[in-house]
């Protein structure tokens, strides 16, 4: 074989798709994040997705890491404010493909406002949420999702907060398409992910991550081996199960596609038609706008 050739036969099939320069990542071994990095990959490889007409925003913690790792326009923004600058992005560039990724903590805590509101509206936007139940990268502390009874660095008696179903707020919220995963499900989530890509509005993608550091050790999940055969075990397809049945719990993960309607109307898709109908008429002199 040729040095080309040879060159090529190393070269990993979704290289293309990386920033060469940040990659190995810097996540923790058996971190349920390379996971959903390679499944995203694959995603756009398979449809072939324009890569000049994606943007991906994260926030802050260990997933909003992602936004450096992936070859395409990305922006690593402040705390709980990745929706919010999805949105404005989509506003000013509604031609895109605006993708969210990052955490339970970044999307829920402090972003949580953010999220109902991006969901309500129906921005055309996709957000993932890598979902370890607790804050993975400032030190294990108690979150939004972490588990009843589940042990953190500031509940060492057990938690006692009831968390947010990811899922049902999704839904209540208005989102068009539903999912949640597992990283032991990584087909499904590729596939999963490439159904959101191609579909107009908001569409949510929870995916329960792995976090053997920061949550397995405290919950007898200590390595990694040991908490993707949990999540195997106690996770229960669903086909189209109301949002209300997803459970979640230490003895059961309710995965699968909760909702995935059409025809609901798009916010930036209204928004730029009544500015170009204002305008018009501000043109005839029917209406006068306010700069």
């Amino acid at each position: 074989m040729s040095a080309g050739g040879q060159a090529r036969a190393l070269e990993h099939p979704l290289e293309h798709l990386t920033r060469k320069g940040m990659i190995p990542h810097i996540w923790c071994p058996g971190c349920g994040n390379g996971i959903v990095l390679n499944a995203f990959l694959k995603a756009l490889k398979e449809l072939e997705f324009d890569m000049d007409k994606l943007a991906v925003v994260s926030g802050i913690g260990c997933m909003g890491r992602i936004a450096g790792y992936i070859n395409a326009d990305a922006f690593h923004t402040t705390h709980g404010r990745a929706i919010a600058f999805a949105f404005g992005l989509k506003v000013v560039r509604p031609e895109l493909k605006v993708v969210v990724i990052s955490g339970d903590g970044d999307l829920f805590a402090i972003g949580g406002n953010h999220f109902i509101h991006a969901a309500r509206r129906n921005v055309d936007m996709l957000v993932i949420c890598s979902n370890n139940f607790n804050y993975g990268m400032t030190g294990g502390q108690v979150g939004p999702t972490t588990p009843l009874g589940a042990f953190t660095t500031t509940t060492p008696y057990g938690n006692v907060e009831p968390p947010f179903n990811l899922v049902q707020l999704a839904a209540a919220a208005g989102a068009v398409y539903v999912a949640r995963w597992t990283v032991a499900h990584p087909r499904r989530l590729k596939e999963s992910i490439k159904k959101a890509l191609q579909k107009k509005g908001f569409c949510f993608i929870e995916v329960i991550s792995a976090c053997t550091e920061g949550f397995g050790r405290r919950n007898k999940l200590r390595t990694p081996v040991e908490f993707m055969r949990w999540l195997r075990k106690v996770s229960v397809l669903a086909k189209r199960a109301d949002p209300d049945e997803a459970y979640i719990g230490p003895d059961r993960i309710v995965v699968g596609e909760f909702v995935d309607i059409e025809g609901k109307p798009e916010y930036t898709e209204l928004l730029w038609a009544r500015i170009n109908e204002v305008r018009r008429r501000a043109e005839r002199g029917e209406v006068r706008v306010a700069l």
